[in-house]
C-alpha cells in the first residue's frame, strides 16, 4: 500500500514480508459508513491462504526468538517511530475505511504509537511461539498495536486477520514493518471472515487471540474451540 495522498483500491494478504495476492473468487467491500462509498476492496481468503501465512509465521519463529529481546525492541521502536512519521496517512485510512473525525482517527493512531512504545513483555503471559490474531473493527489500529507488542517483545511470531470492515491500517502498519527491516514472516496478515479463522486454527497455530467486540469474540471462540485450539479474549 503506497503511502501516498489516495490508496490503492485493492488491500491484498501480507505474507512473510511482502504483499500476497490471493486466487481466490470472494471479496468484500469496505464501505465508509458516513459517504456510503466503497473504498476498498479485500479477498475473503480460507485455508490455503491461512496456511501460507502461518507457514511463514513458523518459519521465521526461530531466528525472530534468537535475536534477544533487545533486539525485538529496537525493531518494535523502529515500527513506532514509522507509524508517528506516517500519522496523517494512518489517520486518512482510518477516516476512509470507519468514518471516523480527524480528531478521533488522530487519537486512534496515537494510542497504537503508545502501545508500540509501551513495555509489556510478560505482563499478559505471552511467551515464544507462533499466533493467531483476530481483531475487530472497533479501534482496530490501537487494538492491534497493543495486542502484538508484548508478542512480539516475547519472541512470538504471528498473523493477524482484521476485520473486512476496517482492514486498511492494520494492513498498512504490516506493510510499513518491513519499510523498518524487519524479517519476512514475523509479522503476516490474511485477509476475510470465518473461512479465514477457521484456517488459521487449523494451520498450526499455537494459540489464537481476539481483540475487539465482545459479541464478535464469543464467534471467535467458538470457532477455535471447534478447531480444538486455546483462544485467550485480550478486549
Amino acid at each position: 500500500m503506497d503511502f501516498a495522498p489516495e490508496g490503492p483500491m485493492a488491500i491484498p494478504m501480507w505474507v512473510n514480508g511482502r504483499a500476497y495476492l490471493s486466487v481466490g473468487d470472494r471479496f468484500f467491500n469496505v464501505v465508509n459508513p458516513v459517504s456510503g462509498e466503497a473504498v476498498r476492496r479485500v479477498p475473503l481468503c480460507g485455508a490455503a491462504e491461512a496456511a501460507e501465512a502461518v507457514t511463514a509465521a513458523q518459519a521465521a519463529q526461530p531466528q525472530w526468538a534468537a535475536m534477544g529481546m533487545p533486539a525485538r525492541r529496537v525493531c518494535i521502536q523502529a515500527l513506532a517511530d514509522g507509524l508517528e512519521r506516517y500519522r496523517g496517512h494512518f489517520a486518512k485510512l482510518l477516516q476512509q475505511d470507519l468514518g471516523l473525525a480527524d480528531e478521533a482517527a488522530t487519537a486512534e493512531v496515537d494510542a497504537a504509537v503508545a502501545a508500540l512504545r509501551s513495555d509489556l513483555v510478560g505482563q499478559a503471559g505471552f511467551v515464544s511461539g507462533v499466533f493467531g490474531l483476530v481483531v475487530g473493527a472497533e479501534r482496530p489500529l490501537s487494538r492491534f498495536a497493543a495486542a502484538i507488542a508484548p508478542l512480539l517483545l516475547a519472541g512470538g511470531t504471528l498473523t493477524v486477520k482484521p476485520s473486512p470492515q476496517a482492514p486498511s491500517a492494520v494492513f498498512a502498519l504490516c506493510e510499513l514493518s518491513s519499510r523498518c527491516d524487519w524479517p519476512g514472516g514475523v509479522l503476516n496478515l490474511v485477509q476475510g471472515d470465518k473461512d479465514a479463522i477457521d484456517g488459521l486454527c487449523r494451520a498450526g497455530i499455537e494459540r489464537l487471540l481476539f481483540t475487539g467486540e465482545a459479541g464478535l469474540g464469543a464467534q471467535v471462540v467458538a470457532l477455535a474451540d471447534a478447531a480444538g485450539i486455546a483462544c485467550d479474549l485480550l478486549g
